[in-house]
């Protein structure tokens, strides 16, 4: 039994890790409705108290931590990209601010990844989106149903009796549609590998499938397709034989690669499908703009800001020409183009490519379901992207942090390294 008295072993529990990782999925997924209900300074606070208390745990637990697997060296980079831009950015105070919220949800989700393994990870942040679905639906309930009148400051307009939209806590139809797919993802994972009983499973699935329907997000539909092609594929690749595995890998690869060309070619059609022209022209017209701003400062951008609080150059420019009040680029490779310039572009990509390559190749090879978690997030993450810049920003930040670490900690040029050093060259059992 663990000594809980003595401070530095209470740190290394685990007991406080399970304590910690809810905490924080809490915070994190709940950060709209924590600057709402309160303050931003709440949630900053709130953010640095988790931040400083995850350092201490991974100090605490350094025995069993190795230094070169801390974190991926793509997000060190992207990191120290984004805190040297406050060299060239028009504001400074922004850049350091925006900076430190970006490193705070970092140091997070690399506490989380080292304190929890995959299952306990998928358990975790399954209990957390259960219960915030339920308090989402209960408070649309209120608002749409019982009250009649909106919640003003949760930004719940009451929609959910004429058929929606619905935002739930978190804030908007595209942040729910997001938060939705990610917990139908962790729901079936739990199912699975029977982490919950089949009722409460079943319960989880209808209710976050009800919820992204009422969200009434055109993303979800494209979130869904391309969750549900990659679990497809996933599916062919792990019951291959071993031996063809990675012809079939490669085949499937030029399948998307296809695909890809032929939506790129059919997008006007598919965007008339899913009935979201005004939403996507509407994008379309925004990221044309962007490339105008692009080419002045291509190499490292305009200085890291994140979302687009403040009224700066080159965001107030962009907003003022198109009449309108983005937030963001509405696509997170565009916002980091803008940002950090083709050198930030590259690394974002190195970020996740490489994250969703190992994951993806882990998940082939383990017999456990679990892992198919990891690469079905990212990809979510990454089709997300290209519509919305959640990815950059607190929950959707986290995610990929998250999930990179968890895939370096399977695949990893570290791991010889760490070989050499111990005499113990770690394996994947192959089925």
């Amino acid at each position: 039994m663990t000594d809980l008295r003595h401070p530095v072993r209470l740190l290394a529990s685990a007991e406080f890790a399970r304590a910690y990782t809810i905490a924080v999925l809490i915070a994190v997924f709940g950060t709209f409705a924590i600057e709402r209900l309160s303050s931003p300074l709440t949630l900053a606070t709130v953010i640095v108290v988790l931040a400083l208390i995850g350092i201490a745990v991974l100090f605490a637990r350094r025995d069993e931590l190795s230094p070169l697997r801390l974190a991926p060296t793509s997000l060190l980079g992207f990191l120290a990209l984004a805190l040297l831009s406050v060299v060239w950015t028009t504001d400074r105070s922004e850049t350091l601010t925006s900076w430190a919220a970006l490193a705070g949800y970092a140091v997070l989700a690399i506490t989380v990844g080292h304190v929890r393994d995959t299952l306990q990870t998928v358990r975790a942040i399954g209990d957390t989106l259960r219960w915030m679905l339920i308090v989402s639906l209960a408070l649309e309930v209120l608002s749409g149903i019982l009250l009649d009148v909106p919640f003003e400051r949760l930004g719940i307009e009451g929609h959910l009796a004429t058929g929606g939209p619905i935002q739930g806590v978190f804030g908007t139809r595209n942040m729910l549609g997001f938060v939705t797919v990610i917990a139908l993802i962790t729901f079936v994972i739990e199912w699975r590998t029977r982490s919950v009983s089949v009722p409460v499973a079943v319960g989880s699935v209808a209710l976050g499938a009800f919820l992204a329907l009422m969200s009434a997000s055109p993303t979800v539909v494209v979130l869904a397709a391309g969750v549900g092609v990659a679990t497809l594929a996933l599916m062919i690749v792990r019951h291959a034989p071993a031996g063809r595995r990675n012809t079939v890998q490669w085949v499937l690869g030029a399948v998307v690669l296809i695909g890809l060309i032929a939506a790129f070619l059919q997008r006007h059609q598919i965007i008339q499908l899913l009935d979201a022209g005004s939403d996507f022209s509407m994008r379309a017209d925004l990221w044309n703009m962007l490339l105008d701003f692009v080419v002045q400062n291509p190499i490292l951008g305009y200085g890291w800001v994140g979302g687009w609080a403040r009224d700066e150059f080159p965001f107030n420019a962009v907003n003022v020409l198109l009449s309108q009040q983005h937030q963001s680029a509405l696509n997170a490779y565009f916002d980091v183009l803008l940002q950090l310039g083709w050198i930030g572009l590259v690394l974002f990509l190195t970020l996740g490519g490489v994250a969703v390559v190992r994951s993806w190749l882990v998940a082939s090879v383990r017999r456990s379901v679990v892992y198919a978690w990891t690469p079905l997030v990212l990809v979510t993450l990454a089709i997300d992207s290209m519509f919305e810049s959640f990815t950059l920003v607190g929950t959707g930040w986290f995610m990929l942090v998250l999930c990179a670490l968890r895939a370096g900690q399977s695949r990893s040029w570290r791991e010889n390294i760490d070989a050499a050093h111990t005499g113990t060259m770690p394996t994947l059992p192959v089925r």
